[in-house]
């Protein structure tokens, strides 16, 4: 799926994307400001997560209660690398079942499996270019 959207519409859009799902695991990417945070927020908010903050830029990792289970969510931005994702126990989180939304996978992406990708682009200050994949 490929679409372009206003910034106003991302509540529907995150609705469309949790239904077309068929990984637990998401991945984000898009340039700094694209706006992934805002869509995991956004998709976190329709699976039930009554809680969500900001992204865990200096965590790595955010657990939320949600409908049915854990939600991870993930900002790889400041990892160094693959070592330092296996210290956090990274695999664990995406052999558990439950969703694992992750901003900046670049650099797991060699023990990635079974996952979705969204791609975000700014088109403008208020529309992004979304590919689901």
């Amino acid at each position: 799926m490929e679409m372009e959207f206003s910034l106003d519409e991302i509540d529907e859009i995150a609705k469309k994307i949790l239904s077309l799902n068929r990984h637990k695991i998401i991945l984000f990417e898009g340039e700094m400001g694209a706006g992934k945070t805002t869509l995991t927020k956004a998709m976190a908010k329709c699976l039930g997560v009554q809680n969500i903050t900001s992204s865990p830029t200096f965590s790595l990792v955010n657990e939320y209660e949600c409908d049915g289970g854990l939600l991870y969510h993930f900002d790889l931005f400041r990892l160094k690398d693959l070592s330092e994702a296996y210290d956090i126990g990274i695999e664990e989180y995406l052999d558990s079942g439950n969703y694992c939304f992750i901003e900046w996978p670049e650099k797991i992406m060699p023990i990635l499996e079974d996952f979705h990708q969204i791609q975000l682009d700014i088109i403008d200050a208020q529309t992004r270019r979304l590919k689901f994949l």
